[in-house]
């Protein structure tokens, strides 16, 4: 997973695909508005991959999450080891 600051998203590339979160850093918080995965990586894991790296880098950061986007609060709320992420 990488950070793509100009385009204020997370990046994953599975197979030439990308999926995506687009963010909002705000103190302290990064918003994220939209995971996106395209329809031939879907039900393969890699959203889930990609908001596990969301979630590191959050961490690593020292930032909390607050989610927009459905799959990414779904997401947190079944990952309890990354609740305490939650904006």
């Amino acid at each position: 997973m990488r950070d793509n600051p100009e385009r204020s998203r997370f990046e994953l590339e599975v197979d030439g695909e990308i999926a995506y979160a687009d963010y909002r850093r705000q103190p302290g918080t990064l918003v994220i508005s939209y995971v996106y995965a395209p329809p031939r990586l879907r039900g393969t894991g890699t959203a889930e991959r990609l908001m596990q790296g969301v979630a590191e880098a959050a961490r690593a950061e020292g930032t909390r999450i607050r989610p927009l986007c459905g799959y990414a609060a779904a997401w947190l709320r079944r990952h309890r080891e990354h609740r305490d992420l939650l904006a």
